[in-house]
């Protein structure tokens, strides 16, 4: 099988099925484009978090190859492949993961401290102001709004310079213009930054703001479309919930 080395994330036939004899995926193959703004969607139960938890390493494939930058992840064990996940990749989850006991500026430099890397100050300012929480780095997240600790979510991830950033449901719990503010960011930091967003979404709108969306249904993939819009996803999703 030839390996694709010009994505930065590359599945090759990966395939997970749970206790019980639920197949959650069914060799998936995709790969991801540095420097590209990719939504992945489906309907309920199609396997989109196994998806996006077997790219990012946090769980392993029974089968298949899961590439970052052409190195396989999929084999790796640990603490080598927690070092993978803390200097290549950076996570924005729906429900924040920030630290309640540490300020904006603790909770971003973080994930650096853990894996044992000095962390970049005077980058990690410049993240800040770049998510809009200048003056507000010795704030708590219990002194934040729900768009200024998913802003700070955010501003760990980049912080690091990840090759990558997964999303899952960035927006889900924000309102409509603090997800529009997420999502405005998440495409700068494509189109400035050069990182390779994937995000998993159920939400028409946020998939509007990529640049490629790909659709899983029973655990395969099964349709993508270039430079979508939320109309040409609402039909294709209704493409894929009638399969």
């Amino acid at each position: 099988m030839e390996l694709n080395h010009t994505a930065v994330v590359d599945l090759r036939g990966v395939t997970k099925t749970y206790p019980g004899g639920t197949r959650a995926l069914s060799g998936v193959s995709v790969a991801f484009e540095a420097g590209t703004f990719n939504a992945v969607m489906g309907p309920s139960g199609s396997g989109k978090s196994t998806f996006l938890h077997c790219a990012a390493g946090l769980d392993r494939p029974d089968t298949g190859q899961v590439l970052l930058s052409g190195d396989e992840i999929s084999g790796l064990r640990e603490p080598r492949l927690t070092r993978v996940r803390r200097t290549r990749v950076g996570f924005v989850f729906q429900s924040y993961n920030l630290l309640d006991s540490l300020s904006v500026w603790h909770n971003v430099l973080l994930p650096q401290r853990l894996a044992g890397v000095r962390p970049d100050r005077r980058w990690a300012k410049e993240v800040i102001r770049r998510v809009g929480l200048a003056g507000r780095e010795d704030a708590r997240p219990a002194q934040l709004s729900g768009g200024q600790r998913q802003r700070t979510a955010l501003a760990r991830a980049l912080a690091a310079r990840p090759r990558v950033i997964f999303a899952d449901e960035p927006t889900g719990a924000l309102d409509l213009s603090s997800g529009r503010e997420v999502l405005a960011l998440l495409r700068e930091a494509v189109d400035e930054l050069g990182t390779t967003i994937v995000m998993v979404t159920h939400d028409l709108a946020a998939a509007g703001w990529a640049d490629r969306a790909v659709f899983l249904a029973d655990g395969r993939v099964v349709a993508e479309l270039a430079d979508p819009t939320a109309e040409k996803v609402a039909a294709q999703m209704m493409a894929v919930s009638h399969r």
